[in-house]
């Protein structure tokens, strides 16, 4: 069994039909599928689960085997992290791997990014007080695109991190964000060892192109994490948020994806967590969840098969709506919309 798993608490059965895979070198084995906590925080929609919904999610999800959670200030501006806080007061602590992050905080733009070496050093307290830990298995540096230069991360946060590690409130380091060249080049720069690596929507039905990268990260001996197997809600019947930085192309591809798979009777959400899940070449897929039913139909695609009809009209859809060699990515988009909107309040500022 897995280092997690815990006699009495476990459902046995769940855990041995649970996949578990090395991330990098850290010696963490995580099931295929972790646990994207974000949702706890209601973060980016108006309907929030309840506290009892919230917390049988979480004890079902850890009970079934699922090791790993994904947490940051940024989901709800604490909530997320208070509420994990309170269900996990009865969890054993070795029954899961958590990782959360720094450098991202508010929703008005001025204090949304922060990535100097005290604000990073402060914020790990708050999470580690508002989720009672004492120490976190990895703390990851936060959309580190939106940085104002790659030199604050290289010279500010995660020497900070270093110093978080040595004084053992986290076990390992690892950096997030879009752009897929910049996770590199700061693995490549810098002097600090990072030990992880969380991409999202790059590893989706719509946009593979992390695969091409994970040689990489792994003759570094660094982990990958992949996020969001949905593309920000893409790859759904109901469609992508207004906010959605994807092009209207990009949106039409997905959204007749969508209305083809509808037409076959067959749940394209369904077809791209799976298709996500069956990447074998990453430690972990995050997937957020706040309800029983949503964790059980991400368990359901994880330990089953597609059907013949999901099959097939899954290689219709890659053929038809996501041929290889065509970009799909909006990279650089968010970053200037909120160096835009940063601008602006500055100036705002400076007139009184």
């Amino acid at each position: 069994m897995v280092a997690t798993y815990i006699e009495g608490f476990h459902d046995p059965e769940e855990v041995a039909r649970m996949c578990y895979t090395p991330l990098g070198n850290t010696g963490m084995e995580l099931s295929s599928v972790g646990f994207g906590a974000s949702p706890l925080g209601n973060p980016y929609t108006a309907e929030a689960p309840s506290d009892a919904e919230g917390q049988a999610c979480v004890l079902k999800a850890l009970k079934s085997g699922i090791n790993y959670i994904d947490t940051a200030p940024w989901y709800g501006q604490g909530k997320s992290e208070e509420k994990l806080g309170k269900i996990l007061e009865d969890i054993p602590r070795s029954s899961y791997y958590i990782g959360t992050k720094v450098g991202r905080y508010e929703k008005d733009v001025e204090g949304m990014f922060d990535f100097s070496a005290e604000r990073v050093t402060r914020s790990v307290d708050e999470s580690l007080s508002r989720l009672g830990l004492r120490c976190v298995d990895i703390i990851q540096v936060h959309d580190v695109e939106f940085a104002e230069n790659i030199e604050i991360i290289l010279n500010e946060t995660l020497p900070a991190l270093q110093k978080i590690k040595e004084a053992g409130k986290a076990r390992f380091i690892g950096i997030t964000g879009y752009p897929i060249g910049t996770l590199r080049e700061i693995v490549e720069r810098s002097t600090v060892k990072i030990d992880s690596v969380l991409s999202y929507c790059h590893l989706d039905l719509n946009d593979s192109s992390l695969l091409d990268h994970i040689a990489f990260f792994e003759q570094k001996g660094i982990g990958v994490i992949s996020a969001s197997p949905l593309s920000m809600a893409l790859l759904t019947s109901f469609g992508p948020p207004d906010w959605h930085p994807a092009s209207d192309e990009v949106k039409a591809s997905c959204r007749n994806a969508a209305q083809y798979c509808q037409d076959h009777g067959v749940d394209i959400a369904k077809l791209a967590i799976h298709f996500s899940f069956s990447q074998a070449k990453v430690a972990t897929v995050l997937v957020g969840m706040d309800r029983p039913s949503f964790l059980e139909r991400n368990l359901d695609v994880v330990h089953n098969k597609l059907s013949e009809t999901e099959e097939k009209v899954l290689q219709e859809i890659q053929k038809e709506f996501f041929p290889p060699g065509v970009s799909r990515t909006w990279e650089g988009v968010e970053v200037a919309k909120y160096r835009k909107k940063l601008k602006a309040r500055q100036a705002e500022l400076l007139q009184g």
